[in-house]
């Protein structure tokens, strides 16, 4: 029996035995966990602009691929920003929006989105994405830092790729911090020891929470931390109360959480969520002013705590050329995109094209001329 492509409405028509075998628990933001407490909190619906529509391939009554997707209005939330193609679409007197976005909401984090067990099956879900975005009356469809592999059949496809960059910390079987700051610059090693022992020196107290050291304070406090940060720098809180209470009772065991206290009140926080070999930084928030608190509660203390559990890396986010100097080194991510317009599409795959050669290039110039490690004689 061939598969057939389906689009579901909501995550729980498809619902978490189907979602969870073909998924995994591993990757906590393709996990049903992660993606269910979205859709519950009322975080991702139509009304904020985010329809799901889940690709899924179906053999009989066996869910066997999948795509988080959603139908968008606009182009918030995404981290690969394509505002620039949406105006020129418009003003040329084309609908941009729906759109066919396959992304973890909200979440500039690599991994798969081609969610299969074998590449034949990864190659229709692809095609399928072709598919749903000229049957439901999108203008396009994009696959945000999904895997170069992945790429390759994107492109097979019909997608267009893109480029990004992000700054990660590679754990090289550092033995510790020390370790690790042995391998960079005299410089940057002694301007990270000064920064460690300033946000030490200010009396906080510091904790890395997992598990069942998380409580419901400790989220009450966060979510605090998170609107102000919002407030301040973006005017929009993507993620409301209910979402973070979700977060917590669906997936405490994958949240890493650092936060800063002065006496028993929490005054900064920085959650991430983890996998088997990667720290992912997601958001950060602060009350007060605490000199270099940020780097030390998202950078620092992540380093720390991939180092003695073992993990391979930390991804701390999207942008942040300041990442550099704190040891994280520049990685190219991948997006790919599919526009149905054909003197649209073409006039992005231009542009696509000269923007990948720019960002090869930022990423050669970093590693020669920027990097924070010793240079190696050879």
């Amino acid at each position: 029996m061939t598969p057939t492509l389906h689009l579901a409405p909501s995550i729980d028509k498809i619902g978490q035995p189907a979602w969870d075998h073909v998924a995994g628990a591993d990757d906590p933001f393709t996990s049903y966990a992660f993606l269910s407490a979205l859709e519950d909190s009322g975080c991702v619906a139509p009304e904020t602009g985010w329809q799901p529509a889940h690709l899924h391939l179906k053999q009989g009554n066996e869910v066997k691929g999948l795509v988080p997707a959603y139908l968008k209005s606009h182009s918030y939330g995404e981290y690969v920003f394509d505002h620039i193609w949406a105006d020129a679409f418009m003003r040329a007197g084309g609908s941009y929006y729906p759109k066919l976005q396959a992304s973890i909401p909200f979440s500039p984090v690599t991994g798969m989105r081609l969610l299969a067990p074998t590449a034949e099956l990864r190659s229709q879900l692809a095609k399928g994405l072709v598919a749903a975005c000229q049957q439901s009356g999108a203008s396009s469809a994009h696959v945000t830092f999904q895997s170069a592999q992945e790429t390759k059949m994107l492109e097979a496809a019909g997608f267009m790729p893109r480029h990004g960059i992000q700054f990660h910390f590679e754990n090289r079987s550092y033995e510790d911090f020390e370790a690790f700051l042995a391998a960079l610059s005299a410089r940057k090693r002694k301007n990270i020891r000064k920064e460690r022992a300033t946000a030490a020196a200010s009396g906080l107290i510091l904790k890395a929470l997992n598990g069942p050291d998380l409580r419901p304070e400790h989220f009450d406090a966060f979510y605090a931390f998170y609107q102000d940060t919002s407030d301040r720098k973006w005017g929009q809180a993507y993620l409301n109360r209910k979402f973070f209470d979700l977060l917590h009772q669906r997936l405490a065991d994958q949240i890493v959480l650092m936060m800063a206290f002065d006496g028993h009140r929490p005054v900064a926080g920085a959650l991430n969520l983890k996998s088997s070999n990667t720290l992912f930084g997601r958001n950060w928030g602060c009350l007060g002013t605490h000199k270099f608190l940020h780097f030390e509660l998202c950078y620092y203390m992540a380093i720390d705590y991939a180092l003695a559990h073992g993990l391979r890396r930390v991804e701390a986010g999207a942008q942040g050329n300041h990442k550099l100097s704190r040891g994280y080194e520049p990685v190219a991510t991948h997006s790919a995109h599919y526009i149905l317009h054909p003197q649209f599409a073409e006039a992005v795959r231009d542009f696509l094209a000269e923007e990948r050669h720019q960002t090869t290039h930022e990423i050669d110039y970093i590693n020669t001329h920027m990097s924070p490690f010793k240079a190696i004689s050879i």
